[in-house]
């Protein structure tokens, strides 16, 4: 017999995953619907609506004041800022609740630009979604810091690694770079980036959105200063996350009104946050984590990430055999066998991104977002705005069967005639 300590963790199969969700019971005219749209938003298993409906029906109030519905409001903020410190690799007075990570950014990139001079620089990159290239860009015309840009090479979906080494001067004060391109899926090498936002004395912030759903976040491991993500894109609800360190989270001023807390992270929540979904956000967490069956949810969520990681990447594997097979189709991004997440960019011969995602719902019952997701920057590279791209991003609840329909769907909207 051997030894606990060596088995294989095991988490829950496709079938109970999928049986958690109830939209994918939804029906296409005789089809059930096939979701690829999970970069735009993930769907909500019934736990996660079950917490947001119970913070609304059983516990709304405002928080810390000294009735019964106030304290138990504090427990639930308490509860989901716990769970996303474990998510995080983090502590808890490092988790900062807002209502999105775009807003989340600009309130960091207003609070660090009150340090900056004219004439400092961040660097940002062209594999990132506009929410973390715009807040930044913004402090050129509010503090006059100057934002060089690292291009994309397209031929590989990766950064030109060259050029980020040139981006680099004394007057670096941040780097911006995403962990994962919501476009294309590339996953970037933030341990090369660390290294060099470090040996220019750069902080480093990481947009984590598209990367959270997919691969374990470790916030020590990174060794970044700020990390950004979204609940709604791992199973959650519209809500954002931001991790800092407790060191910058206590130096740097937000903008604050004057009673506010002093102390991290509240001094950093600005106005009346999301109760109900920040509960949410805490019991899509502990979704991920009961597909486990560790002792603790950190352990857990090691499990379950490593496995759903190995998932997405036989997904992944296939569509992309079955797409690069059909002529008249262009994949973009890294192939398999590189880093990159389950996600998937398209374009079709003849047939802009738009008209192809409504035929693939009318008659497949497929779901998959078109245009340039906010990632103009990647879309503009490869010569492909205004129309943009067709992706398809797999999930946790994503199917065999699901893959080799769109692949099947996509081979006959390429067909000749």
């Amino acid at each position: 017999m051997s030894d606990s300590s060596e088995r294989t963790p095991t988490i829950a199969t496709i079938d109970e995953i999928r049986d958690s969700f109830p939209a994918l019971r939804r029906n296409q005219g005789s089809r059930t619907v096939g979701y690829f749209d999970a970069p735009g938003g993930t769907q909500v298993p019934a736990a996660v609506a079950e917490a947001v409906a119970q913070q609304m029906l059983h516990h709304n109030a405002n928080a810390h004041w000294a009735f019964e519905t106030s304290r138990e409001l504090d427990e639930v903020i308490a509860a989901s800022r716990s769970a996303l410190a474990d998510f995080l690799g983090g502590d808890e007075d490092e988790v900062v609740l807002g209502p999105n990570m775009t807003t989340l950014t600009f309130h960091v990139a207003r609070a660090l630009g009150r340090t900056w001079e004219a004439g400092d620089e961040v660097v940002v990159t062209e594999l990132d979604h506009q929410a973390n290239v715009s807040p930044w860009r913004d402090l050129e015309v509010e503090r006059g810091v100057v934002v060089r840009t690292v291009p994309l090479v397209a031929e590989t979906g990766d950064l030109d690694w060259a050029d980020f080494e040139k981006a680099l001067s004394s007057r670096t004060r941040l780097v911006a770079a995403t962990a994962a391109s919501n476009a294309l899926g590339t996953i970037v090498d933030l341990e090369r980036v660390r290294r060099l936002a470090s040996s220019a004395g750069a902080l480093l912030f990481v947009d984590a959105v598209h990367f959270a759903p997919h691969e374990r976040i470790d916030v020590s491991s990174i060794g970044c200063d700020f990390l950004a993500c979204s609940p709604y894109k791992f199973y959650g609800p519209h809500v954002g996350v931001l991790w800092g360190r407790e060191a910058l989270l206590r130096e740097v001023l937000p903008p604050k009104l004057a009673p506010a807390p002093d102390a991290p992270p509240e001094r950093w929540e600005t106005g009346t946050l999301n109760h109900e979904g920040i509960a949410g956000a805490g019991a899509a967490v502990d979704y991920l984590a009961s597909l486990g069956t560790e002792s603790c949810r950190k352990e857990r969520l090691d499990a379950v990430f490593a496995q759903l990681s190995r998932r997405g990447e036989a997904l992944i594997t296939r569509m992309w055999a079955g797409l690069a097979a059909i002529p008249g189709v262009t994949l973009y991004g890294p192939p398999p066998g590189h880093p990159r997440t389950p996600t998937l960019a398209l374009t079709i011969d003849g047939l802009a991104p738009a008209l192809a995602a409504a035929q693939l719902s009318a008659d497949w019952g497929l779901f998959l977002s078109h245009g340039n997701f906010y990632a103009s920057l990647v879309t503009e590279r490869l010569g492909l705005e205004p129309q943009g791209l067709l992706r398809a991003g797999c999930a946790c609840y994503t199917t065999d069967e699901e893959v080799g329909r769109l692949v099947a769907a996509v081979g006959q909207l390429a067909a000749p005639g």
